[in-house]
């Protein structure tokens, strides 16, 4: 048995109408990642341990507990026996902010009132992305093709998920990979940050399926472009729709789907009333 980072070699047998024989394969390493914020807790998911860094700024970044890289004073990747611990410690401003925040999610709980506020918490309002980007179907084609390549872990394992930033001046220029994916979309958001690149002059490519999460975090980084390999789910598409997200899903080198906002997508056919008719036919 043989490990990496972030994946490791097991043993197997491979069975077929012929019968069995041993076989290796190369899986992922999945592992309780806690995000610690000035000494408390403030979630642990499964995830590969890969790109930490950029994962911790992405998921306090889509979280709202950070609105910039600075805010993290400092940052501490703790390896445990069962685990891993990404220690931050925040500017004073925004470790305020936190402890609000938890002030106000500790309370009476069993009342009708505090079921409601926590359904609207579930789904919270986007901020609406208004970058002026435009692409057409080649950049799109061009964009998906980049993709299997940078996949280094998932050529591996099989078993990963990708988030990756294309731009047409600069191609693909950046891919993250992990078993979740929406940390892998965390990951992507927290390098094109730590880089300095601006999300909002390209596309995000999504090698999962498109639910909510992902249209809110995707809309909190400011991208104006979603292209995915899998289909959204419905409350996906009526809310990247409310934040001006343009979300080509079902993607293919020869061609896609597009649900909402099909107005940044050049060389396409006119139709009357597109974008109006396709989001009444969501709703």
């Amino acid at each position: 048995m043989t490990t990496d980072n972030a994946s490791i070699e097991v043993g197997a047998l491979k069975a077929s109408a012929g019968g069995a024989a041993p076989h290796h394969r190369r899986i992922p390493h999945e592992l309780p990642v806690a995000l610690v914020y000035d000494g408390t807790t403030y979630a642990v998911m499964m995830a590969s341990p890969s790109d930490l860094e950029d994962f911790a700024l992405g998921f306090s970044l889509a979280e709202g507990i950070v609105a910039s890289p600075e805010q993290i004073m400092s940052l501490d990747v703790l390896e445990h026996d069962n685990g891993i611990e990404l220690r931050m410690w925040l500017s004073p401003d925004r470790g305020r902010n936190l402890v609000e925040r938890r002030r106000r999610l500790t309370g009476p709980t069993g009342c009708g009132l505090c079921g409601m506020e926590s359904l609207d918490a579930a789904v919270p309002t986007c901020p609406r992305v208004t970058a002026e980007l435009t692409v057409d179907t080649r950049d799109i084609a061009a964009a998906l093709t980049s993709l299997p390549a940078a996949q280094t872990l998932n050529q591996l394992t099989r078993a990963v998920h990708g988030a990756g930033f294309w731009s047409r001046k600069d191609g693909l220029v950046a891919l993250a990979e992990d078993v979740g994916r929406h940390n892998a979309l965390d990951k992507l958001v927290g390098r094109l940050r730590r880089s300095g690149s601006n999300i909002g002059t390209g596309i995000v490519l999504l090698t999962s399926r498109v639910s909510v999460e992902i249209v809110q975090k995707a809309a909190a980084a400011g991208a104006p472009i979603i292209v995915a390999i899998s289909a959204p789910t419905a409350l996906a598409v009526r809310t990247a729709e409310q934040a001006g997200i343009t979300l080509a899903a079902i993607a293919r080198a020869d061609g896609f789907e597009i649900f909402t906002h099909p107005g940044r997508i050049s060389g396409l056919l006119p139709v009357q009333n597109l974008s109006k008719r396709m989001v009444e036919h969501a709703a």
